[in-house]
């Protein structure tokens, strides 16, 4: 039997085992991710050998390009003006000023711990360690006893902060001699990858929320391939992008804004459907099950292989990125908001790195370039003690910020809290949530990659 033949049965292994499973699990600390995180690792070069990124590498990007893109374009999908109007002084000031800080942060942290790495390539780390993906500890923003207004945060955070962090990705790997981004300089990336994608994806993402409308109102359009036409949307978007030598996955993300306002633009009158939209509900699980995919095959690339080299300095920095770098620009983001120290610290702990940390780093990695193997060992071990620690954190920390915070209502009596102000009254965004329900339950089963963009010349990042 080929090596492809039992990588192929690994996965399908897992995924059916994990499906057997789910719900049981879904009670547990043991998360999806990671358990394929883990199987990744056992099949991968470090123990198996049934996967390496020499032999299959294509494959690897392929498929953690299409999940990475759908995500994108499903949680932005998903964003409504009310999740930034409602309450919107949370996730403001974690998108606005906290993220920028992250970035910061971590690129200060890593210069004395990553030792042959330029300014660039540091500040890369940083960029790429930023991203946010609540699927990995979703049950910090689903327990009820937490306060709406702190689920609401953390989920329109994560929604969104993997597509901001996208620019500051770009710009900076054009700035590292070298790599393919480098080819037309910052200037030349930052018109392409930023504006030109940019523009692009906002008329793929309105052009075909309208058209999609319009087939609607006329009845032309059967459920199913009003789900299937989501994809289509998102990999046009997409490959417009990299057709243009731009980025695929900016142009994807700003795609599903449009769409989605398209979408839900006179979507009350009469003779409108009410109740939630279930047209982006496939696209949304083919990601999550790409996704889950993706983080077996993370373990087996970049984690296994991680594991061997691993040195105090790398295992220093995950740490400090997972403290440090998220938790004290979250607490200066958050100075004067009014919400009590215990609410800081848990939104600052629940900064989970996940999928597009995973894809943006194997993106460097594969540029060959001095310094990537050191940088795509800090982000694989700093991904997978996010994975262990606040996955398996989530839902004690959850139940018991809960218990607090039903403590401090009661004992503050008529003057309330600022965790419970009006805010606290919005819905988690959509029907169905971004990344916060994968890869868990009903979006938690992987799938392979036949509806996913295909990679054309250089990365799409």
């Amino acid at each position: 039997m080929s090596g492809g033949a039992w990588a192929g049965l690994a996965v399908a292994g897992v995924t059916a085992a994990y499906a057997l499973g789910s719900r049981r699990l879904s009670a547990t600390p043991v998360t999806s991710a990671i358990v394929f995180t883990g199987s990744g690792v056992l099949i991968g070069p470090a123990v198996l050998d049934a996967v390496d990124i020499e032999h299959y590498a294509a494959p690897i990007t392929a498929l953690m390009e299409a999940a990475l893109t759908l995500v994108l374009f499903t949680d932005a999908m998903a964003v409504r003006r009310r999740d930034l109007t409602t309450g919107g002084f949370l996730p403001a000031r974690l998108l606005g000023i906290g993220l920028p800080l992250c970035i910061a942060a971590g690129w200060l942290l890593a210069w004395p711990l990553l030792p042959g790495l330029s300014a660039w390539e540091l500040a890369l780390v940083g960029a790429i360690l930023t991203a946010t993906d609540l699927a990995v500890g979703k049950t910090a923003m689903t327990e009820p006893s937490v306060p709406p207004l702190v689920r609401h945060g953390l989920n329109a955070e994560s929604g969104l902060n993997d597509g901001l962090v996208l620019p500051f990705f770009v710009v900076f790997a054009a700035a590292v001699p070298g790599t393919s981004y480098a080819q037309e300089g910052v200037a030349g990336t930052f018109w392409r990858s930023l504006l030109l994608s940019s523009v692009l994806g906002l008329l793929a993402g309105d052009i075909g929320g309208r058209l999609l409308r319009a087939a609607r109102a006329r009845g032309w359009v059967a459920r199913r391939w009003g789900q299937f036409y989501v994809l289509g949307v998102a990999v046009s978007a997409y490959e417009l992008a990299v057709l243009t030598d731009g980025s695929g996955f900016i142009a994807a993300w700003v795609a599903g804004f449009a769409f989605g306002h398209a979408l839900r633009r006179h979507r009350t009158g009469a003779g409108r459907p009410q109740g939630p939209d279930r047209t982006p509900e496939f696209a949304e699980n083919l990601g999550a099950l790409l996704a889950s995919i993706s983080l077996m095959v993370f373990g087996a690339v970049l984690l296994g292989p991680a594991l061997e080299h691993l040195t105090w300095k790398i295992v220093l920095y995950a740490v400090l990125s997972l403290t440090v770098a998220r938790m004290l620009p979250v607490a200066v983001a958050l100075l004067g908001s009014g919400l009590r120290l215990q609410t800081v610290a848990y939104i600052g702990w629940f900064g989970p790195r996940g999928l597009a940390s995973v894809v943006l780093g194997l993106l460097v990695v594969e540029e060959h370039v001095p310094g990537t193997q050191t940088l795509g060992r800090a982000v694989a071990v700093t991904v997978a003690l996010s994975i262990v620690l606040q996955g398996i954190s989530a839902a004690a920390l959850a139940k018991r910020y809960g218990r607090w915070y039903a403590r401090a209502s009661a004992a503050a009596g008529g003057h309330g809290l600022r965790e419970g102000t009006s805010a606290a009254e919005a819905p988690v965004p959509g029907a169905s949530v971004p990344r916060t329900s994968a890869p868990e339950g009903h979006r938690g089963t992987p799938s392979d990659r036949s509806a996913g963009p295909r990679r054309r010349g250089r990365p799409a990042g």
